[in-house]
């Protein structure tokens, strides 16, 4: 099963990752990239979630300015190597790293993994309070070509209770060749710090999903008071 996950997780980057398919830079585009200060560097590091019980850290803590991260280049390598039907869904409800501000701002990311799925976490500083669009209409169901691999996505807005100043959380299925997945997906912010996360697994409950999200938002409520 976790190998099954693990090769649909990075075609799920498609959607989760950090780019719109229309605009990927190349891994140099990400230049002149910001490097946090001590402040910062504690501040970020201090917003990711601990290790979640039964997981080992797959990845990271990593730092520095969300566009040359290697979640965010694997992210924007996965966009360019698949075929969208709709290709403005590619980086839809998610944060952008096409956009400079958001590319060169400040950030960290963990990836957390088990047999029976992964996590993957990002706490971005941006200079000014920024959060992603809800999904289009036309996201909600669509189909792309992976790698030869027809993979189709159907997504669901979830009814979490707030966190934060804003918050927004997605439930996506994701199925080809015979494999299937789901990602759950969760934006929060708080004043300038907005946290990414995605769970990805056979099976994703929304129930757990809140309580990862009450967990990330307390750590933000701490870092950013």
């Amino acid at each position: 099963m976790r190998k099954a996950v693990s090769g649909i997780f990075l075609s799920t980057l498609v959607i989760a990752g950090c780019s719109s398919a229309e605009e990927s830079p190349a891994p140099a585009a990400a230049s002149t990239p910001a490097t946090p200060s001590g402040a910062d560097t504690t501040r970020l590091r201090a917003a990711l979630l601990p290790v979640p019980k039964g997981m080992t850290v797959a990845y990271g803590p990593e730092l520095g300015a969300f566009g040359t991260l290697k979640s965010t280049q694997q992210g924007l390598a996965a966009v360019r190597q698949a075929k969208l039907q709709h290709p403005e869904c590619a980086g839809a409800a998610q944060l952008d790293a096409a956009k400079p501000e958001v590319a060169k701002s400040p950030a960290a990311v963990i990836a957390f993994s088990a047999a029976r799925g992964s996590i993957t976490q990002a706490v971005v500083s941006l200079p000014a309070a920024a959060f992603p669009a809800p999904l289009p209409k036309q996201c909600a169901a669509y189909t792309a070509d992976v790698g030869g691999t027809k993979v189709t996505y159907k997504t669901r807005t979830l009814e979490m209770p707030t966190k934060g100043d804003q918050s927004s959380a997605y439930l996506t299925t994701a199925a080809g060749d015979k494999k299937n997945a789901q990602i759950g997906s969760v934006m929060i912010r708080r004043g300038t710090l907005v946290m990414s996360m995605l769970v990805v697994g056979e099976r994703v409950k929304p129930q757990g999903l809140y309580q990862l999200a009450a967990l990330a938002d307390q750590n933000l409520a701490r870092v950013s008071g």
